[in-house]
């Protein structure tokens, strides 16, 4: 069911490209709501259950949208998915969401994972050194490994960037051994 989860991913980037809304922002909206939607069994009942009028279901809706000032575009899409029993698939159109945006916007996706936690100079570095490899504006996102000893790994997509001291270790034990 990935393209169902593209296909709307496709369609709210245009509204968001199209009506300048805040990307970040309307994600978070709809992360809120998926939240809630994730976390309240009484909610799922409700937004599932085919008994309940639909207009029912939007007035609850819109009763959360106006107590999380959530924006009315994102109000509308999960309008859509709920109209159209498509709920479950909210996170999977969240990822979607933001690989098309990013895509579209310029921007890659970096998971940076280091032997320490690196400061904020550190990081702007490496961002920036990410940039002028890919080309591409950074997302970066960090993670601890100490068993790397030192250094950085980098995953781009399906590229690795290994400075990791664990990685210099292993190819020189390789070359040693060849």
């Amino acid at each position: 069911m990935a393209s169902v989860a593209s296909t709307y991913a496709r369609a709210f980037a245009d509204v968001v490209l199209d009506s300048h809304l805040d990307a970040a922002r309307a994600i978070g909206g709809l992360r809120q709501i998926a939240s809630l939607f994730g976390e309240s069994s009484e909610l799922r009942r409700v937004w599932e259950n085919p008994a309940v009028p639909a207009d029912q279901k939007r007035k609850l809706l819109d009763a959360i949208v106006q107590r999380d000032g959530i924006e009315k575009p994102v109000r509308n899409l999960v309008a859509v998915l709920i109209d159209h029993r498509r709920l479950p698939f909210l996170a999977r159109i969240i990822e979607q969401l933001e690989k098309e945006l990013d895509a579209r916007l310029g921007f890659t996706q970096a998971q940076v994972t280091s032997a320490r936690e690196l400061g904020a100079t550190e990081r702007k570095v490496l961002e920036s050194q990410i940039e002028k490899t890919s080309g591409k504006k950074v997302r970066a996102s960090y993670s601890l490994d100490p068993s790397l000893l030192g250094g950085a790994v980098v995953r781009i997509g399906s590229t690795i960037y290994d400075g990791s001291v664990k990685g210099q270790l292993e190819k020189i034990k390789e070359a040693i051994s060849s």
